[in-house]
C-alpha cells in the first residue's frame, strides 16, 4: 500500500462513544476527567457513589473548587493534578475532597496524561478511590502473600475441582512435596487415607459453606514408609468472587496445623485415665468376691473394656506344662472359668505364651492369618496378641494373654505395661485361690 493509500484515523463514532462511556461507568474506580484549562469532562458513576456529586453537577466545572474541594486548598491541588501534563509519566497523590453533604473524604488517586491528536498533551485523567478501602485493599494483598511466605500453618487454596492451586511451603512439606509440584494433584494421590474424608469436607464448603468450627482430620502421606497417622486441625473458607451479582464459588481456601502430638497425648492420657479407673472398679468388685477365681476374672472383665476382644487366662502345672483355666467365648463375652481342674493347651515350642515364660516378661505378636491364628491356638479372627507373665510373690504362676481382632491397632508398650498391671493383680487373686484353695 503506497503512503497515498493510507485511511486517516477517525474519531470515534457513536458506537466507539457508547463504548466509551459503558467503560467509564463500569469501573470499580472512581474516575473524572479534566481538559488542559482544568474543566472537568469526565465524572463516572463510582465518583457519584463516592462523592455524591453527579455528572450533571461536576461535568463542564472549572475545576474543583468550592464544590468538590475547599477553596483555600484547590488552587495547590488542581497545580498538582494538572502538573502531571509536565511530569515524566503517572503521578500518585493523596488529598481530602468534600461529598455533597459536606463531609470530608481521604482519598487516593493516580493522574496520569490524556493525549490529543497532534501527541500533546490535552488534558488529565484522575482514577481515585478511599484511602480506607485502598489501604483494605492492600492489607488483604499483604495477608495473602504473608500467608504464603511465612505463615507458620498450612494454607492450600482449593479449586472447584477440588484440587490444590496454590500452596504454601507448611502445606507443601506437610502434604510431602513442593508448592509447585503439588498444583493441580487429587488429593487421593498425595494421601494414602484421610483423601475421602478432607474432600467431604471440601465439598461441604462449596455447597453450604463455612463449617461452624474446625475440624480434626487424620491422614497418611502416599508413599510414608512409616505409614505415620498426622492429625491435621483444619479450618475452611468458601472463596467467592465479589466481581458478580450473585456469589460465584471460585473454591475453598484451607487452612491447618499439624496437632498430631497435642491429640496423641490427649489421647493417650484419655485412655489411661479410663484404665486407671478400669481397675479402681475391678478392684472394688474384686473385694466383694468369695471365690478369688471370680476376683481373677472380674479383673479380665474390666481389662478387655475398649483393650482387646479376647482374653486367656493359662497357668503353669506341674512339669512346666499350661492348663487353661479361664477365657472369654468364641464371641464377644465375659471371662468364665473352663473347669475347676483346667484343660492343657498344647502350645507348640516358641509360642509366645512361652516366651513370656521364658522372658518372664511381656511378648507383643502379629498373627498373619486365621491359619497361624489356629496354629497357636486362638480364635480364628485374631491378628494381634499380648501375652503378660503372672507372678506372684517372686514366682510365675501362669499367663495372662490378650487378643485383638481386625480392626484394632496392634499392641504397644503402653499396651504391655497396662497388661503387666492387670497380670499382677490376676495373679495376686490365683495365688490366693492357691493357698485357700
Amino acid at each position: 500500500m503506497q503512503p497515498s493509500d493510507a485511511h486517516p484515523a477517525e474519531p470515534l463514532n457513536d458506537g466507539g462513544e457508547q463504548l466509551l462511556a459503558a467503560l467509564l461507568e463500569s469501573m470499580d474506580a472512581a474516575l473524572c476527567a479534566f481538559d488542559a484549562e482544568g474543566v472537568v469532562t469526565h465524572w463516572n458513576t463510582e465518583a457519584q457513589r463516592v462523592l455524591g456529586w453527579s455528572a450533571v453537577d461536576a461535568v463542564g466545572r472549572r475545576g474543583l473548587a468550592g464544590w468538590a474541594v475547599r477553596r483555600a486548598d484547590a488552587g495547590e491541588l488542581m497545580a498538582r493534578l494538572l502538573g502531571v501534563m509536565d511530569g515524566p509519566g503517572p503521578q500518585v497523590h493523596e488529598f481530602a475532597l468534600l461529598t455533597k453533604d459536606g463531609h470530608r473524604v481521604l482519598v487516593r488517586a493516580r493522574t496520569a496524561v490524556v493525549p490529543g491528536a497532534d501527541g500533546g498533551p490535552a488534558g488529565v485523567y484522575c482514577a481515585f478511590s478511599e484511602v480506607h478501602a485502598q489501604i483494605g485493599l492492600e492489607r488483604s494483598i499483604a495477608l495473602s502473600e504473608a500467608l504464603f511466605r511465612e505463615a507458620r500453618w498450612g494454607v492450600v487454596l482449593v479449586d472447584a475441582d477440588l484440587r490444590p492451586a496454590g500452596v504454601n511451603e507448611y502445606a507443601a512439606r506437610a502434604l510431602g512435596g513442593t508448592p509447585d509440584s503439588l498444583l493441580g494433584r487429587p488429593f487421593g494421590e498425595l494421601l494414602d487415607t484421610g483423601a475421602e474424608e478432607l474432600e467431604t469436607a471440601l465439598h461441604h464448603v462449596l455447597s453450604e459453606g463455612t463449617p461452624p468450627a474446625a475440624l480434626d482430620l487424620w491422614a497418611t502421606l502416599r508413599g510414608d514408609p512409616d505409614r505415620a497417622r498426622r492429625c491435621w486441625q483444619s479450618g475452611f473458607v468458601r472463596l467467592g468472587s465479589p466481581l458478580g451479582e450473585e456469589p460465584v464459588p471460585l473454591g475453598v481456601g484451607w487452612l491447618f496445623a499439624d496437632v498430631t502430638r497435642v491429640r496423641r497425648t490427649e489421647r493417650d492420657a484419655a485412655g489411661l485415665r479410663f484404665r486407671t479407673n478400669q481397675l479402681r472398679r475391678a478392684a472394688n468388685v474384686a473385694a466383694d468376691c468369695e471365690d478369688p477365681m471370680d476376683a481373677a476374672t472380674g479383673y479380665v472383665d474390666h481389662a478387655l473394656a475398649g483393650f482387646a476382644d479376647h482374653a486367656l487366662i493359662d497357668v503353669l502345672a506341674p512339669g512346666g506344662r499350661l492348663v487353661r483355666v479361664a477365657g472369654t467365648p468364641g464371641g464377644p463375652g465375659p471371662c468364665l472359668p473352663v473347669s475347676s481342674a483346667g484343660v492343657p493347651v498344647p502350645y507348640e515350642p516358641g509360642h509366645p505364651a512361652l516366651q513370656a515364660v521364658e522372658r518372664n516378661g511381656a511378648v507383643r505378636a502379629a498373627v498373619p492369618g486365621r491359619q497361624r491364628a489356629a496354629e497357636l491356638r486362638w480364635p480364628p479372627e485374631t491378628v494381634g496378641a499380648l501375652c503378660a507373665v503372672l507372678r506372684s510373690r517372686g514366682r510365675a504362676l501362669g499367663i495372662v494373654t490378650f487378643l485383638r481382632a481386625a480392626g484394632r491397632p496392634p499392641f504397644d508398650r503402653a499396651d504391655a505395661a497396662f497388661a503387666e498391671d492387670v497380670a499382677a493383680r490376676v495373679a495376686a487373686a490365683l495365688d490366693l485361690r492357691d493357698a485357700y484353695g
